[in-house]
């Protein structure tokens, strides 16, 4: 498949990610969101004249709160891209999001052919602690029938979800037993991780990828470096590839570890809002670790402000492509029914005073199509297509030229890999064939399967199985016959995925990542500078 069509099918939807999740990239800094905004109404108020106007004149009942709903994005439309209104509605799941934790039963589960089939059980959770099994499959809950009622995801969690102590019960079936098995189950927190995955990659090097930068990202990363230190590490790979941002301290908390006691490592500024800088401290227990980040197009705010602290401060090599470039600072101001404006008051500047936003106008919908601008201009696949002029040029104190402009520049620049896309390549996935082959694979296989406990001793298996041939089989059976245009150019990308899909299936992302790697031309960058160096 060419690289536009892949475009055409793929970049849409992640724009349309990367808008949602800039509702919430930024961060308060020192502001206190609920501080006294009373002098705001001590003038003339004409939206609310006008509001109460409608209210009373109009022919017909209207609602206020509609009305008022439609109102205020109109207003933060002329703003900037990030300054937002954000309903009542769509608060509690945003801020489980960002703190870390919700409250349900603690299970990862499927819905596969109209049935929740669960694939994993957070460990010391609701589930876990009354029995329930990965494999097992979501009948009945609360004694109202779910399997085969053609109900979406969405409705199943939210079946399931519920506030912490209160009691739901669950049916199962469970493979080689007759019947149902009923489960009473007491709700509670149920940690969301922010930390994908933390395991050495050799003998000393270590390799960690962060999703998002929440409350409990700091505590994460350390929880995960302290487990590689353990295991003699001498130098880490931080991924940041498609992480939005979140928490501007989380992000400036970890920076913290790889510098040496009053190092900058971001500051802010605005037309009301004081320069307000960050600095490191003593306490950094990676100051011996050498350090490379990965980052992509989708690497955004504290994202770009953990990539530019060390880039800015020669601590370590940046690895991939351009970031995203959102570096505005949001506030936020709570309304009397729960809903939020988060309203821009400040910009991220890195140590040698690069701004990180990129250039945006009236035109929001550009702004969100830069990326897209990107790909057609070249940018993802050569580095030569992208210009800085001298105003943008930057030195750090150790030489370096770094540039501003928006987004982070990085130092080893890594081309999107479509080698191994093809028509038979674009068809299997867009049929969800691989993904939906290496789920079927594990639950019929899981009791095997689940003898092993790490990646390599799941791959090693797979790879005796032939794995790959009953793939093709399967796809024949789904109508993409083998002698589809690119078959022989991506055996091993598909080969690798239905690996690494049946491994995260057994041992989620311990067993995910390690195996995809084989085909990760950005990480094995990485790998190939850390082993020069």
């Amino acid at each position: 498949m060419s690289t536009s069509k892949i475009n055409k099918i793929y970049l849409p939807i992640i724009f349309a990610l990367i808008l949602a999740s800039g509702i919430f990239l930024g961060s308060k800094l020192n502001n206190n969101p609920r501080q006294n905004y009373s002098f705001l109404y001590n003038r003339n108020d004409n939206l609310s004249g006008v509001i109460d106007y409608i209210e009373t004149r109009y022919v017909d009942s209207i609602n206020r709160k509609e009305l008022e709903e439609s109102a205020i994005p109109a207003l933060l439309e002329k703003l900037d891209p990030h300054s937002v209104y954000i309903p009542a509605a769509e608060m509690k799941s945003i801020n489980e999001d960002m703190q870390g934790n919700f409250e349900g039963i603690g299970v990862v589960f499927n819905h596969l052919t109209d049935t929740a089939i669960i694939i994993s059980v957070i460990s010391g959770g609701p589930s876990d602690k009354v029995g329930i099994l990965a494999g097992d499959r979501i009948i009945k809950v609360n004694d109202s029938l779910i399997a085969g009622q053609k109900l979406e995801s969405d409705q199943v969690v939210g079946m399931l979800k519920g506030m912490r102590g209160t009691k739901v019960k669950v049916s199962v079936l469970r493979k080689n037993i007759s019947g149902l098995i009923d489960f009473e189950i007491i709700r509670d927190k149920i940690p969301l991780y922010s930390v994908d995955v933390s395991f050495m990659v050799n003998n000393e090097t270590g390799y960690i990828k962060i999703n998002r930068f929440a409350q409990t990202t700091y505590e994460e990363f350390i929880q995960g470096v302290e487990k590689l230190k353990s295991q003699n590490l001498k130098k880490l790979i931080v991924d940041l590839r498609g992480n939005t941002g979140g928490y501007i301290n989380a992000a400036a908390n970890i920076a913290d570890q790889f510098l040496e006691d009053g190092k900058m490592i971001v500051y802010t500024q605005g037309k009301s809002s004081p320069r307000s800088e960050i600095y490191s401290s003593s306490r950094g227990v990676c100051e011996d670790v050498e350090v490379v980040i990965l980052q992509d197009e989708w690497s955004a705010s504290a994202s770009e402000i953990l990539a530019g602290a060390i880039q800015d401060n020669d601590r370590g090599k940046i690895i991939g492509r351009r970031s995203f470039g959102k570096g505005l600072v949001q506030e936020e101001y709570p309304l009397s029914d729960g809903a939020v404006i988060r309203l821009t008051i400040a910009r991220y500047y890195t140590p040698t005073g690069r701004s990180i936003q990129k250039p945006y106008n009236s035109n929001h919908e550009e702004y969100f199509n830069d990326l897209n601008n990107r790909y057609e201009h070249g940018e993802f696949e050569q580095v030569d297509s992208i210009h800085f002029s001298d105003s943008l040029k930057y030195k750090t104190p150790g030489g370096n030229i770094v540039y501003g402009g928006g987004g982070i520049m990085p130092d080893i620049f890594v081309p999107f890999d479509t080698s191994g896309f093809s028509k038979y390549f674009a068809l299997v996935v867009n049929k969800r064939l691989t993904y939906d082959f290496a789920f079927d694979y594990s639950d019929k296989n899981r009791d095997k399967l689940s003898t092993y406990k790490t990646a390599e001793e799941i791959n090693d298996y797979l790879e005796a199985q032939n794995i790959f041939n009953q793939f093709v089989k399967y796809a024949e059976l789904k109508g993409v016959p083998k002698s589809t245009n690119g078959f022989e150019n991506s055996t091993k990308i598909i080969n690798t995925q239905i690996k690494a899909y049946i491994a995260r299936n057994i041992i989620d992302n311990d067993g995910f990542y390690p195996i995809i790697m084989e085909v990760d031309n950005t990480f094995n960058k990485a790998m190939e500078f850390l082993n020069q160096n």
